[in-house]
Parts: C-alpha cells; sequence; structure tokens
C-alpha cells in the first residue's frame, strides 16, 4: 500500500498590516502554497501573493467571536497537512508574540507534522516606530517590555509582575488593551509610576488608517474615550514617547492616511506601487486585466515575413514592443533585418521598452496619443508601408486616419488584454467600508473590467471614491461608464499620473471632480 504524502506547514508571520514588512522567505512560500490559513488582522493585500488556485481559509478571531477556536484551527492545520498540502498559516505580526503559534506548533509536533516557524515583524516594535516612537533610546528607555492587553489587571492571581514592571521597566507595550485601558492605568499609577507618564495610542499601526494619540497617565482615559479609541490597537508608556513630536515620520508624508488601488497588471505595477508608497500612501495593487500573446500568432508571422518591405514599425504601447519582440526571438530572426526600417514610439515607457532591446525610436510625437501621430507623422508617410503591432482590441482611429492621408497600413495584434478572472470581495468590502481614497486607471480596458468585476453595485461602491486616469481616453472611458473623474495626467505616462494624484492631494491645482 502506497504511503500517504505528508506535507507541510509555515507558520509565517505576516508582519503588522503594512504589506510590505513581509519577510522575504514569508512570501517565497506565501507564492508556493496550497493552502493559505489567515487571522483577522492580516493585510488582505498578502493573500494576492498566494496562488490563484489555493485555497484561503479565514480563521479570525474578533472579540465575542471566533471563526474557528484555536483547537480546530490545530486540527485544520494537520488535516491539510496530511493531505499533502503546503499550508502557509500566515499570523499577524511575530507567531511567537502574543500570536499563539506555539500551541500551533506543538500541536503539529505531537501530530508528526513537518512545520517551520518563519518569524514577522512584531507590531510591538513596528507600529511605535511607524508612530515616531522607538522604543529604547540611548538616555531614555534601555528597558522595554511587551505585555498583553488582554488580561485584565484587577482579576486575582494575574501572570503579569505588575510592581515589576511599574518599576523597573522603561518602555511598556501593551498589545490589544484598549478594553483595559482605564484598568492598566490605575494598575501602573497603583505600583508607582508616575501620573506624567507619557502614554501614546496608536491604532491601526502601519496602515491607512493609523491613528496617535498622546497623553499622560493621568489624563489618557478621558482623551480616549472622547476620541471613541478602540482596538486594533498598541498602548506605549514610557519616556520614549516624548520623541514622537521630532520622529513622526509617516505623517509627514503628502500621501499619508490614503489607500490607492493599482488596476494595471501586477507585473507592470511594482515601479508605481513602490512610488506611491514612498509618497506615504498604502498601495493595493488589483489587476483588473491581464496581458496575454495573441489567439492567433499566424497574421504577426505573415507580417514578420515580409517585415524587409515596410518602411516604418509604429509602436504604442510597451507590452507591444515586449509581445513583438518575444515572436521575434521565437522565430529566430536577426535583427540587423530592422536596419533599413524607421521606428515611432508612442510614449517614455514605450521608447524605454525599445532601448532595452538595443533600439532608439527616429520618432515620438509631443503627445502621448494616438492623434498625435496621425497629426505629425502621418503627412510625411504618404505612399509608405508601416507595420502597426498592437492590442488585439484597440482604437481603430490610428491606423484609419494613417490610411486617409495615403500610407499604406498593416496592423496585426501582438497582444490582448483580458478581463481579471477571480474574487473581487476584498476589493468590494473595501469600498463598502469607506477604505478606499482612490482608484487609478492606465486603460480603458482597466475600467471596464474592474467595473464588471466589482457588478453591479460598482458604480454605488466607487461613488465616494476618487477616480485618477493616465490620460484623456481613458478619463473618456471612466466618464462614459458612469464614474466622475477627479483628475487626469497633464502628461500621459505613470510619473504624470501619480503628479495628478499629488497635486489633488496636496491642493497644489483644483481637483474637483468633474
Amino acid at each position: 500500500m502506497a504511503a500517504v504524502p505528508t506535507g507541510k506547514v509555515f507558520l509565517v508571520g505576516a508582519g503588522p498590516g503594512d504589506a510590505g514588512l513581509l519577510t522575504i522567505k514569508g512570501q517565497q512560500y506565501l507564492v508556493e502554497a496550497d493552502v493559505v490559513v489567515y487571522d483577522r488582522l492580516i493585510n488582505p493585500a498578502l493573500l494576492e501573493y498566494a496562488p490563484a488556485g489555493a485555497a484561503r481559509i479565514f480563521v479570525g478571531k474578533a472579540p465575542g467571536h471566533h471563526a474557528l477556536t484555536q483547537e480546530e484551527i490545530n486540527e485544520l492545520l494537520i488535516d491539510c497537512a496530511r493531505q499533502g498540502k503546503l499550508v502557509v498559516r500566515l499570523k499577524g505580526g511575530d507567531p511567537f508574540v502574543f500570536g499563539r503559534g506555539g500551541e500551533e506548533a506543538l500541536a503539529l509536533k505531537n501530530a508528526g507534522i513537518p512545520y517551520e516557524v518563519i518569524p514577522g515583524v512584531t507590531a510591538a516594535i513596528a507600529v511605535p516606530a511607524y508612530a515616531g516612537i522607538p522604543v529604547t533610546h540611548r538616555g531614555l528607555a534601555s528597558t522595554v517590555a511587551f505585555i498583553t492587553g488582554n488580561e485584565d489587571p484587577a482579576r486575582e492571581g494575574s501572570a503579569i509582575n505588575w510592581e515589576g514592571l511599574a518599576a523597573a521597566v522603561d518602555t511598556l507595550v501593551f498589545l490589544m488593551g484598549m478594553a483595559n485601558l482605564t484598568p492598566i492605568v490605575s494598575r501602573l499609577l497603583a505600583c508607582g509610576r508616575s501620573p506624567a507618564t507619557p502614554i501614546a495610542l496608536i491604532r491601526w499601526g502601519t496602515r491607512a488608517e493609523q491613528e496617535t494619540l498622546v497623553a499622560t497617565l493621568a489624563d489618557i482615559e478621558g482623551k480616549a474615550q472622547a476620541a471613541g479609541f478602540s482596538n486594533p490597537a498598541i498602548i506605549v508608556a514610557g519616556r520614549v514617547v516624548e520623541l514622537r513630536p521630532t520622529l513622526a515620520w509617516l505623517e509627514s508624508k503628502p500621501l499619508f492616511g490614503r489607500r490607492i488601488v493599482i488596476t494595471r497588471p501586477r507585473d507592470q505595477a511594482a515601479g508605481m506601487a513602490r512610488r506611491l508608497t514612498d509618497l506615504g500612501a498604502e498601495v493595493l495593487v488589483f489587476p483588473a486585466i491581464a496581458i496575454e500573446p495573441p489567439a492567433d500568432w499566424s497574421p504577426l508571422d505573415t507580417a514578420l515575413a515580409g517585415i524587409d518591405n515596410c518602411d516604418w514599425l509604429i509602436f504604442t504601447s510597451a507590452n507591444g514592443v515586449r509581445y513583438f519582440f518575444q515572436r521575434w526571438r521565437e522565430k529566430q530572426l536577426d535583427i540587423r533585418v530592422l536596419a533599413g526600417i524607421k521606428i515611432a514610439a508612442i510614449g517614455p515607457a514605450t521608447a524605454r521598452a525599445l532601448d532595452e532591446r538595443g533600439l532608439r525610436p527616429d520618432w515620438q510625437p509631443p503627445e502621448y496619443v494616438a492623434e498625435a501621430v496621425a497629426a505629425g507623422l502621418g503627412p510625411q508617410l504618404a505612399g509608405q508601408r508601416v507595420l502597426l503591432p498592437r492590442a488585439a482590441i484597440a482604437r481603430p482611429f490610428l491606423a484609419a486616419d494613417l490610411r486617409r492621408q495615403g500610407v499604406m497600413v498593416t496592423e496585426v495584434a501582438v497582444y490582448r488584454t483580458t478581463a481579471r478572472a477571480g474574487d473581487a470581495t476584498l476589493l468590494q468590502e473595501l469600498l463598502a467600508a469607506g477604505r478606499i481614497a482612490a482608484i487609478t486607471f492606465t486603460s480603458p480596458s482597466t475600467v471596464r473590467s474592474l467595473l464588471e468585476l466589482l457588478g453591479k453595485e460598482a458604480l454605488t461602491l466607487m461613488r465616494d471614491v476618487n477616480v485618477f486616469c493616465i490620460g484623456p481616453i481613458t478619463a473618456a472611458a471612466a466618464r462614459e461608464a458612469g464614474l466622475a473623474v477627479t483628475a487626469a495626467a497633464a502628461e500621459y505616462t505613470e510619473t504624470g499620473l501619480i503628479q495628478a494624484i499629488m497635486d489633488y492631494y496636496t491642493g497644489r491645482k483644483t481637483g474637483e471632480k468633474n
């Protein structure tokens, strides 16, 4: 009888909320997972790293409600591993810092299931850091303690040495302690901590919703009540809180507090996501489309066979360049064939894609739209032969207008855009909760596909969301679909789109919806 395959469980720390704080090793196993078992407070964007076919199982715990008990979670991990699956148990913060990771590891060990622990960035350090509070600092704090905030300090037989903490530890960090704020403060004061001790409450630390409230032990309760402060929050008590006015780096960024959605394909979103993150935004990459090869290469193959008869190649996008030369390599063609052919490129991204292949465009339009090519280059091409590699579904204007001017145009599809397949539940929930500030669109297809994914309630869900478009063609598609466009980039590039977002949120230009 064949042996039953045994999988493996990875207890992965997801970090405190900022998706960028997931470790490289954690991501490595997440992208290979068959099953992801995840907690309530992880950034849901991390689930996008898992393969499309991976099972995603929510086991979150909220006050008064647990999706599964801890014992049921343990059994779930064991059962999935016994099916031969690679299981990622994605836990907020670090698995072994108030994460009950030790209990899960013991259960796996006792069941004979192979496992590994991949530490994560604990909220106890990262959340204060994002609020400009180092938990240790020379001259202010040489000791720090991490304390559960879930134990009621008023109960008898406390496992916490309150007298020792109050007297001997410089910085006290309580995790998830807002429900017990009053007894925590009372116990610290009763054990000798000064009423003037600075204290900070940090809610949703490292996320777009991050809020920080600073007071002293003497008045924090009243201020917290007035502000409606609640979990998930970290409580930091100690003189290091005094450094916050000087070291609060995140709030100084121009896009702090805003969650921005990028709808372009994931492999094209990294640069834009990084730049928006550097400006303080929390970025959710939610590809509305995928870029794929054409269903049939034969039209391009025919064009390539006679390419030495062409006078011009006109590339309208970086994707066009990518797939054109992908097929060029597959056909084992010699690049020297292009020696007598001139090349035009719309936009700097397209020009960069050519440059990466050792080619420089002979002509670029001053404005990055087809109309500018037809107006600027068309009159020079009468009677000449042009090959136009493009998307399978593209605006017909350029080819039609060039033909009107006497140009012999051959259009070939070198790639196609397909609507994202999958679940839009995460984005729908964030939109419904008002937790999305802005959505960016980089093509008409991203507009159409996202609205289709969101379903019949799409326009309602996006009613209060700022919409930013890369240029007038995309903006026109958004308006035609019923969206109010906040701004379109003046320069029709990724850089121009980011600048439009910055201008709107910093008030440099009028940004009323139109």
